[in-house]
């Protein structure tokens, strides 16, 4: 009987934290992604995409077994009008 109401008194403490607290939606993560990719068989496909030029990549891929491309995400973003 000692331990019951200090557990029963710690459980329904926990119970009101637990459901007290508002759910908020998750923040998107952001993914850093820029127009080229470093693609290769260690790094697959889209790859590596963290470069913003061409020569960036190329510098990466040198001595490699990987070659540079465009981002998908980039090349079938969809464009927006100007009006």
């Amino acid at each position: 009987m000692r331990r019951t109401i200090p557990l029963l008194a710690c459980l329904a403490t926990l119970a009101a934290v637990t459901f007290s607290a508002e759910a908020r939606p998750r923040a998107p993560v952001q993914v850093a992604q820029d127009r080229y990719c470093l693609q290769g068989r260690i790094w697959g496909y889209p790859g590596n995409c963290q470069f913003a030029t061409y020569e960036q990549c190329q510098a990466t891929a040198s001595g490699t077994n990987a070659y540079c491309g465009i981002n998908p995400a980039y090349a079938f973003a969809q464009q927006q009008r100007r009006y």
